[in-house]
């Protein structure tokens, strides 16, 4: 019996799922959407070594027009995707930038040959600016974005006289062959690495026990006695899709939430502002042995944000680190807008490596379902197992807003395409959004109690 209501709940979901999603994802015709292939600069690692540097003009599509989608993945030179658990992708970042045409380099230029373009999020302290970034859980994550929508890159118009449009990439990799504790050298431990002073030389605060701070480039996390392995030499290929312009399509905006954003409201002369500090990484103190008894070992942090400019929700997808059990963006009254939930790997191939986060569930509401309106409080919600202690974990939460939805005729002359790559979590999330009447901390809960206990596993030593 209990097989026949799990059955009938999936297959429910499935079906709500696609009654959202056979509306809301038409494509253009195949034929024009266009899909190159690119590797980063070459960089090498050995046992326990760290790379963490950025590109500057990297390739990447030129001209006017509509991304569609990003993936990445870590390869050797033969072209063979690299596991998690010998080469961790602890991030990678994709930012645009207008750089002077007379500055042709991939190393970084001085300040008066480029600037960043920013996507429209609230972090605007140097951090959290990209267009792209995800980690681990990149080759299980959807990053299509639906027809008729894209976002709009290229114009002509926007990009100064004597500049062009180029893009950089950061890649932060650690190598985990033979190392003492694969989970400390990924969660970048200060002890591991025998760091106490930044990459610029500033001694750490005294509670600072890993984080970025700690595996910067060049760093080494401690490898056990007398293990000796090959360095290698690696890239991260990216994969991207887009169509050229054209009036049909609908641009969308970026913004990228931080679950430790320290933002205030203040008054000046010019009236009601604010501030964002966003910290992007905190750590996770492991729970009581009363807890674990009572099986209540979940880290919840949860904070208010004001959307600036409102719109229609396109696309939604958090990011978080091991021990991660989902995280949620909701309305102030409870209304679920958008739940990412983690899915862990069980084996040891690329892609399903026992104990990562191989995949992130992702968020696809139907047009005109999911508006956020201009000033609107926002909750996110980020939720970590506490079993045991966490450093330097992320709590991010991206989203796609559109300022408009296609009229219904448009939509419908365009045929339909069902993304395929979405496991049950991404069912629950979908029936969330439509129905609106289950709080995001419920499916937090539910999804742990029935999912993340069976799946999540201490990463392979």
């Amino acid at each position: 019996m209990r097989t026949f209501y799990k059955g009938w709940w999936i297959s429910a979901a499935i079906l709500l799922l696609a009654m959202s999603l056979s509306y809301s994802q038409g494509v253009l015709n195949e034929n024009q959407i266009k899909t190159a292939v690119f590797l980063s600069p070459k960089f090498v690692l050995g046992p326990g070594s760290v790379e963490n540097r950025y590109y500057y003009n990297i390739n990447f599509p030129r001209g006017h027009i509509s991304l569609k989608s990003f993936n990445a993945e870590v390869i050797d030179e033969a072209g063979n995707p690299v596991p998690l658990h010998e080469t961790y992708l602890h991030h990678w970042v994709v930012a645009r930038y207008y750089g002077h045409v007379e500055y042709n380099d991939s190393r970084k230029p001085s300040e008066s040959d480029y600037f960043i373009v920013r996507n429209d999020g609230i972090c605007q302290k140097g951090v959290l600016g990209q267009y792209f970034g995800l980690g681990s859980e990149t080759r299980g994550t959807a990053t299509h974005i639906p027809d008729p929508y894209g976002i709009e890159i290229g114009n002509p118009a926007d990009i100064p006289e004597g500049y062009e449009e180029r893009w950089l990439l950061n890649v932060h990799a650690i190598d985990t062959r033979g190392v003492e504790d694969k989970l400390g050298c990924t969660e970048c431990r200060c002890d591991l690495y025998n760091i106490t002073v930044d990459e610029y030389g500033r001694p750490l605060r005294p509670d600072y026990a890993g984080g970025l701070r700690c595996c910067y480039d060049q760093t080494q996390c401690r490898v056990r006695h007398g293990f000796e392995g090959a360095t290698r030499s690696l890239y991260l290929r990216y994969t991207v899709k887009w169509v050229e312009w054209d009036s049909s399509l609908v641009p969308v905006k970026i913004y990228i939430f931080d679950i430790t954003d320290k933002w205030k409201r203040f008054n000046d002369s010019t009236g009601l502002s604010t501030e964002h500090d966003c910290r992007v990484e905190y750590d996770i103190e492991p729970c009581s042995a009363t807890d674990v008894a009572d099986h209540e070992c979940i880290n919840t942090k949860r904070i208010s944000l004001t959307m600036p400019t409102g719109g229609y929700v396109i696309y939604g997808v958090a990011h978080q680190h091991s021990g991660g059990i989902g995280s949620a963006l909701y309305r102030e009254d409870g209304k679920a807008i958008c739940s990412s939930i983690p899915a862990y790997g069980d084996g040891i191939e690329a892609g399903n490596e026992a104990g990562y986060i191989v995949g992130m569930s992702t968020c696809y509401p139907q047009p005109g379902s999911v508006k956020i309106t201009d000033g609107e409080t926002l909750i996110l919600e980020s939720n970590y197992s506490s079993t045991r202690g966490h450093t330097g974990v992320m709590g991010l939460f991206y989203i796609l807003v559109a300022d408009q939805v296609p009229e219904p005729e448009h939509l419908l002359h365009l045929p339909v395409k069902m993304y395929d790559k979405i496991n049950r979590s991404a069912y629950v999330g979908a029936a969330i959004v439509l129905v609106g009447i289950v709080s995001a901390v419920a499916i937090v809960q539910f999804l742990f109690r029935n999912k993340v206990e069976d799946e999540y596993q201490p990463i392979m030593t």
